[in-house]
């Protein structure tokens, strides 16, 4: 089916994710003659999040970032909205892939991958579509060295700047992304991109990670992840105002973008940015759920059956270890959200084959029923499985192939 998100609301009641015996009973009814484990997206609650992700961008566009997603009928459904406009991709191989149907596609991050540049050197159609991330001018050297600019057409590039937090006691607050940091650094990049023959210096990226993706209602040192927030936005203001207006002086850029879904407010408000980018919060991985300044609702989630039961408060299921990417803590397992009350065992965790769940609503479990996860993440869990069943309430309304689901497997 083709998802719909400007379709009116269904006969499901307001938000019945905030009701969460009726939402998952309802979920589980919905699935209720498919066997083995079921990856679900609810559109009742994709279209909430889809809609309220806008409403933070406050008016600036929202770039889909594709790696969280990972799934066409999600991404064409999101750039139909009002307020998204094209797509961050992240590899190279599927940029090609998408550029078959998609326009504007800016690649999220660097590739060497020569066959995937080779390819994008061969297609003046595809490379009119796409735009390659750099932070170094070895990155272009590799592409000259897989075609040569005489025999290829212009090949459109973005710069990446490092939008971390350089703490004076602190140090590198942040991820480890670009190596260009400051005004200097960047310009001097800008100025050498722009000289080289082959290549469009078109667009500026500054992904502040340790903003977007930095829970602030852990309950455990959030005063000061919140005051490195406030510390880091301040600096990151100016510094990008300043970055933006001296490559500006260089090129005129087509975009400058910025954020993530747990920042979509302070990016839309930096009068640098020209564009925002979210995907986590179309799906919700339950990592988003430690915000304090918005609410998603859990629109991906996935059922897995029991197959055992060890002891009296103990059930297993099988499958379950699709653990998350980043630092291996507890926080990157999948959460049991319904029955309530279930936790992984210490010792075991979420395992590949089976994954042992304790609690009082254990001994209530049988043979064969359904225990409901959330991925922490939100793309990751589609490298899962083939497809997602659509649910509305206790109806499935139709399904939607991942990239798995088509034969592609990107990263």
């Amino acid at each position: 089916m083709s998802v719909d998100l400007l379709a009116p609301p269904s006969a499901v009641p307001a938000e019945p994710w905030t009701h969460p015996e009726a939402y998952w009973r309802g979920r589980t009814a919905a699935i209720a003659s498919l066997s083995g484990p079921v990856a679900t997206i609810d559109l009742d609650a994709l279209r909430h999040n889809a809609l309220d992700l806008v409403v933070r961008s406050s008016g600036v566009p929202i770039r889909v970032a594709s790696k969280s997603i990972r799934v066409r009928e999600v991404l064409d459904a999101a750039l139909t909205l009002p307020g998204y406009r094209g797509i961050l991709a992240f590899t190279l191989p599927e940029a090609l892939w998408l550029a078959e149907t998609y326009d504007d596609i800016v690649l999220g991050y660097p590739s060497v991958d020569r066959d995937a540049l080779a390819a994008l050197g061969a297609s003046a159609d595809k490379a009119s579509r796409i735009t390659l991330m750099i932070d170094d001018l070895a990155q272009l050297d590799l592409v000259d060295n897989v075609i040569a600019p005489g025999q290829r057409p212009e090949i459109r590039v973005a710069i990446d700047a490092d939008a971390s937090w350089r703490a004076p006691v602190l140090g590198h607050i942040g991820v480890r992304r670009s190596p260009v940091h400051d005004l200097v650094e960047v310009a001097r990049l800008a100025r050498a991109v722009a000289a080289r023959p082959g290549f469009r210096l078109v667009g500026l990226m500054m992904y502040e990670a340790q903003i977007a993706g930095q829970p602030d209602d852990t309950g455990s040192g959030d005063a000061v992840v919140r005051w490195m927030q406030r510390r880091s936005t301040d600096e990151l203001r100016e510094r990008r105002g300043a970055i933006v207006a001296a490559v500006r002086n260089v090129v005129d850029l087509e975009f400058v973008n910025g954020g993530g879904t747990g920042s979509l407010e302070y990016t839309a408000s930096d009068p640098a940015v020209t564009e925002t980018t979210a995907g986590s919060g179309l799906l919700a991985g339950h990592l988003f759920d430690l915000y304090r300044h918005f609410s998603l609702a859990p629109a991906a989630a996935f059922a897995l059956e029991v197959v055992r039961r060890p002891a009296d408060d103990i059930v297993t299921v099988l499958g379950g270890g699709w653990i998350a990417s980043g630092p291996p803590v507890a926080s990157r397992q999948p959460l049991p959200v319904w029955p309530p009350d279930l936790k992984t065992l210490g010792r075991e965790g979420a395992g590949e084959v089976q994954t042992p769940l304790e609690g009082a609503a254990a001994r209530t479990l049988s043979i064969g029923d359904r225990v409901w996860f959330r991925h922490a993440k939100s793309g990751e869990l589609a490298e899962r499985v083939d497809r997602y069943h659509l649910t509305s309430g206790d109806r499935i309304v139709g399904e939607a192939a991942t990239y798995r689901g088509e034969g592609k497997s990107f990263l």
